[in-house]
């Protein structure tokens, strides 16, 4: 593959000026508000942010510092990453580095892959960002490739070739690096993949370790697959994880077996549906937690996985926290991965509830007419889920939770096991009849701040189409989010409601951020509808929605 460079004189300025990005900078990451290395705004992914310039009182003199196109109608899903002055941005067919005060390019870097690339990615054609390290920008492309450039120059420093889209491997996660470590996952679980995840050295771009998310045979874990179902089973790992550097361990979610029609592959399908406990330098699993063993419904358990310290019966706990799409907020014991809560936040009816003491879901009997009788049901949610990949945000100030929930079900029914046909690498299998269906149609979703362990809902703002973008929190106390009809909205963290809002040119699905420059704060965000929710909704709301990719920063207009 082929990376085009088209530098301009900007360059040359930011040559001089850019400093190295230590394993020490992104420990600091959270704390110091002048950068934005790390998807996440920091190792714990709680997407909160110090900065209060930006707050309840001035958030309504904010208007648009620059825009910058994106030349892309694909969809932009990517939180932007900033350093010494410079915003960069990825999507699925480039890499740009762009002046923070100006908006003006000053290089980009295209990627060409195979056009035959597109018929493995399930889900949009899109890619979630990227991370800044050593001088230089990590990302992974849409043909399963890992690639570091240079943070100067846009050169590509180093390409390392992880799989194949004719395995029906892709990938369109953001790196984490960990002491020198770039760590990936995958996509392609609907298309027959055995799920992995690695570690590149940095520098090199020499592949030091892989771990995969199906046991083989004789394994600890393959005993729950039937026959050789586990040799294609899924377990994608296509959301970033997390990072406990007390505890020097990476956190990461797993996503669901295939097909979604369970009756061919009996069992729990371990790791599928789980969040996993890894140590960075081997990627030996220290533990594991499972959501939704045997997965019928696509519930997936890639969702962020957040970290915080919380109070637990009045005693001080670090917690993981995952709004799933399965319907559940579970909060786990992040040292040993032992469950502590899973409350329902949204319209849940495949499980009844999970049982604290096995950590188990107990099926709804709807399920388990699906299960064991192969009849159709309605279900909720359905496989968009309770929450999709947009990351949620956690204030140590507040203690509360900021998710963009959604609620839609369907009407599920199995084909019948002589009809599920053995799922081959490359090719698309589901083995499943199922149709949308709604509580209420016109509310299809709602911003919630969520009590993390009891799982109350403090306050919600409902919408006509669910919310497909990450939220951001401040201490100015501020929530920020996008809609997909295009506003990028601010509302008031203690009460829900709306203080500010920006139309910009398309649907918003990507991750705001916010930054500091020579004393003053700054807000950037993406827009440019697209991933599975518009591609497959047939949401009437989103008729008239253009596409058009674009990067967006804002600033306090001067009293």
């Amino acid at each position: 593959m082929k990376a085009v460079i088209l530098a301009s004189a900007l360059a040359i300025s930011f040559a001089c000026g850019a400093s190295a990005q230590t394993y020490d900078d992104l420990l600091k990451d959270e704390k110091t508000p002048q950068d934005v290395l790390t998807y996440g705004m920091g190792y714990s992914a709680q997407r909160f942010s110090p900065l209060k310039k930006i707050n309840k009182n001035t958030v309504k003199r904010l208007v648009p510092a620059w825009s910058y196109s994106m030349g892309d109608n694909r969809g932009v899903e990517a939180q932007a990453v900033v350093r010494d002055g410079v915003v960069y941005i990825t999507d699925h067919e480039k890499t740009v580095a762009v002046d923070a005060l100006s908006g003006k390019q000053i290089w980009k870097s295209v990627i060409e892959y195979p056009p035959e690339t597109t018929r493995v990615v399930c889900c949009g054609i899109v890619n979630r960002g990227a991370v800044l390290y050593d001088d230089k920008v990590y990302r992974t492309t849409l043909d399963a490739q890992v690639i570091a450039l240079d943070a100067k120059t846009g050169k590509e420093v180093w390409r390392t070739k992880s799989s194949s889209p004719a395995e029906g491997y892709s990938m369109t996660v953001a790196p984490l690096v960990v002491k020198g470590i770039v760590i990936v996952g995958v996509s392609g679980s609907e298309f027959g993949i055995r799920g992995y995840l690695e570690g590149y050295d940095a520098k090199s771009g020499e592949r030091l370790w892989r771990t995969y998310t199906i046991p083989a045979p004789g394994e600890p874990g393959s005993e729950t697959w039937a026959g050789e179902s586990m040799k294609t089973g899924g377990g994608s790992t296509w959301i970033t994880g997390s990072y406990d550097p007390d505890l020097d361990t990476v956190y990461w979610g797993v996503g669901n077996p295939a097909p979604w029609n369970p009756l061919g592959r009996k069992g729990d399908n371990l790791y599928t549906n789980s969040m996993l406990a890894l140590d960075p330098k081997s990627g030996k699993v220290k533990w594991y937690y499972q959501m939704s063993p045997n997965d019928p419904f696509d519930y997936d358990g890639v969702n962020e996985l957040v970290l915080a310290d919380v109070k637990v019966n009045g005693e001080p706990r670090k917690v993981i926290m995952q709004a799933n799409r399965n319907g559940f907020l579970y909060v786990v014991d992040r040292i040993n991965g032992k469950l502590i809560s899973a409350n329902k936040f949204t319209t849940v009816t495949w499980a009844t509830h999970v049982d604290l003491q096995t950590g188990r879901p107990v099926w709804s009997d709807a399920t388990k007419a699906i299960i064991e009788k192969g009849q159709r049901q309605r279900i909720f949610p359905s496989a968009t889920g309770g929450k999709n990949w947009q990351p949620m945000s956690f204030s140590p100030k507040t203690g509360l939770l900021y998710v963009n929930t959604i609620n839609v079900g369907w009407d599920y029914e199995p084909l019948p096991v002589e009809q599920v046909a053995h799922l081959k690498a490359g090719q698309p299998f589901q083995g499943v009849k199922r149709e949308s269906a709604f509580e209420d149609p016109n509310v299809r979703g709602a911003l919630k701040a969520i009590e993390p362990v009891t799982g109350k809902v403090r306050w919600e703002v409902p919408g006509k189409s669910p919310n497909m973008s990450g939220t951001m929190v401040t201490a100015g106390g501020l929530v920020f989010t996008g809609k997909l009809t295009g506003e990028f909205v601010a509302y008031d963290a203690d009460n829900g409601k709306e203080l500010w809002s920006f139309q910009t040119p398309s649907g918003i699905v990507g991750q705001p951020i916010t930054w500091e420059m020579d004393g003053k704060q700054y807000v950037t965000v993406t827009s440019g509808i697209g991933g599975v929710y518009a591609l497959r909704s047939g949401d009437p709301n989103l008729a008239n929605v253009p596409p058009g990719g674009s990067l967006w920063t804002f600033r306090l207009m001067d009293k």
